[in-house]
């Protein structure tokens, strides 16, 4: 599924315009992403949850080369999948 069907799928679930669900969704996901640039969590019950992570520098190998190279340090987001979720998943 990818945004626009996402979009529809809220459109017609909430009985609301493309364009009012498509702002919903943009707010939802901007919201997200500055509590998450900010380092905080998110919890969504049932759903899951979001935590930003450190990735540590690590030394890598170019595939092609053989060339060792440094990878930089970096902050990641990660998700664990919520028990609702699990469940759903896992009847199919």
């Amino acid at each position: 599924m990818n945004k626009s069907e996402l979009i529809d799928v809220i459109a017609e679930a909430a009985s609301v315009s493309k364009t009012v669900a498509a702002k919903t969704l943009d707010s939802l996901l901007a919201s997200m992403t500055r509590a998450l640039a900010k380092g905080e969590d998110i919890t969504l019950i049932g759903f899951g949850s979001f935590t930003v992570r450190e990735r540590k520098a690590r030394v890598g190998r170019n595939p092609q080369t053989g060339d060792v190279l440094q990878i930089a340090a970096s902050r990641v987001v990660g998700f664990k999948a919520g028990k609702t979720l699990k469940d759903t998943m896992q009847k199919g």
